[in-house]
């Protein structure tokens, strides 16, 4: 029997989108930038509190777009990429720059569980923590505790596939076969999350 269709072994998956497979290696540092626009978006539905802690700023594009609506942002990254304060490893820190911060950023993903827990001790009742994360994040029994303990007040799916960039390369963007969706926190929140949808 002939075969005509050639593929490999990760093919499969990532046509179904049914997996985090892909074709290429994991980039260092798990850094995958935010397109700007899932900012944007979300920024037109929900309005934070004024400071803001971005702990996982990359090159600043989610940083830059809180400082064009009005936000006063501190910006720090594990990696100096050029942008806010290199150096700083989130989950070490033992406060916030500030007082009276809400926390948004996009982390990295094999640590998501870790900056969601670290910035719901770190922030204030009432304050908020927004990550953007794989909408595969509310799967896992590693990550059930956190959810019956510190269930996300609201889920805000993209409707439309947002991508991120491959170290920041606006080149390797593709919208692909992976859903993202805004987690948001509030802290002291025990209620069954709310979903909506943008985008």
């Amino acid at each position: 029997m002939n075969k005509d269709w050639i593929g490999n072994s990760k093919s499969t998956f990532t046509s179904l989108g049914a997996s985090n497979h892909s074709n290429y290696e994991r980039v260092s540092n798990d850094y995958y930038a935010t397109d700007p626009k899932a900012l944007e978006l979300l920024l037109d539905e929900f309005m934070f509190h004024k400071n803001i802690y971005e702990c996982a700023c990359g090159e600043g594009n989610l940083s830059k777009v809180l400082l064009e609506r009005g936000y006063n942002v501190y910006s720090t990254d594990l990696i100096d990429r050029g942008y806010g304060r290199g150096g700083i490893d989130f989950l070490k820190t033992t406060e916030l720059p500030m007082p009276h911060m809400d926390i948004i950023t996009n982390p990295p993903y094999k640590y998501a569980k870790e900056f969601v827990e670290h910035s719901l001790d770190l922030i204030e009742e009432d304050y908020y923590v927004a990550m953007f994360l794989k909408l595969t994040f509310l799967e896992s029994k590693g990550r059930r505790k956190l959810f019956d303990e510190n269930p996300p007040e609201w889920i805000v799916v993209s409707s439309n596939r947002i991508g991120c960039y491959r170290n920041n390369d606006m080149s390797s963007y593709s919208a692909g076969a992976i859903a993202y969706a805004w987690f948001i926190w509030k802290k002291g929140y025990k209620d069954y999350p709310k979903i909506i949808w943008f985008n």
